[in-house]
């Protein structure tokens, strides 16, 4: 819970007693690798933290699954839309590896933002970050190359990169498993 506390504190500092309210209304739950968190077709009822573990997101892509995204621990993630919304998503998001996830309702978190102070700067700063970082990673795809594209997510997180197999990383990119292994025979 601490992870969690601290990653909020990014954002606003938390009051012990704003942390009183945030703080019962997470839920731990352990994932299996390879478990589907959500599945195109259902409403994104969580906002997820991730304490271990990798998730990933895709969508169907006529016979092809594309990988649009990654996860990584001390994060926090949904299928966003769908949490705002509250309709169905057409993301998949998937344990890479066993996942252990903080997670709070959708009704939960709509309560803090009444109950605190600090509530509604977080979910505003958290939002406005992750809307930066989708604003960067679509700029990438236009300007970088795929071999640019990898060595980005190598260097910032070199020490999970080698839990993600290689199909996946490759639909990231927007290449083949091929293209990726000479990518990588190259730089090595």
């Amino acid at each position: 819970m601490l992870l969690i506390k601290d990653c909020l504190q990014m954002f606003a500092p938390i009051s012990d007693e704003d942390w009183a309210i945030f703080s019962p209304k997470f839920e731990k739950q352990i994932f299996k690798k390879n478990s589907l968190i959500i599945k195109s077709g259902e409403v994104e009822n969580y906002l997820s933290f991730i304490e271990t573990g990798i998730v990933r997101f895709w969508i169907e892509a006529g016979d092809n699954e594309a990988t649009f995204d990654f996860a990584f621990e001390k994060s926090f993630f949904s299928a966003y839309p769908s949490f705002l919304t509250q309709e169905s998503t057409n993301w998949n998001i998937q344990t890479l590896t066993p996942t252990v996830l903080w997670r709070i309702s959708y009704t939960d978190l709509q309560l803090i933002y009444e109950r605190t102070q600090v509530g509604e700067k977080i979910g505003r700063l958290a939002t406005e970050h992750l809307f930066v970082m989708a604003a960067k990673r679509k700029i990438a795809l236009l300007t970088n190359t795929p071999e640019e594209l990898y060595l980005m997510l190598f260097q910032e997180h070199i020490h999970l990169i080698k839990h993600i197999p290689l199909k996946y990383l490759a639909s990231y990119i927007g290449i083949t498993p091929q293209a990726l292994s000479r990518i990588r025979k190259r730089i090595s």
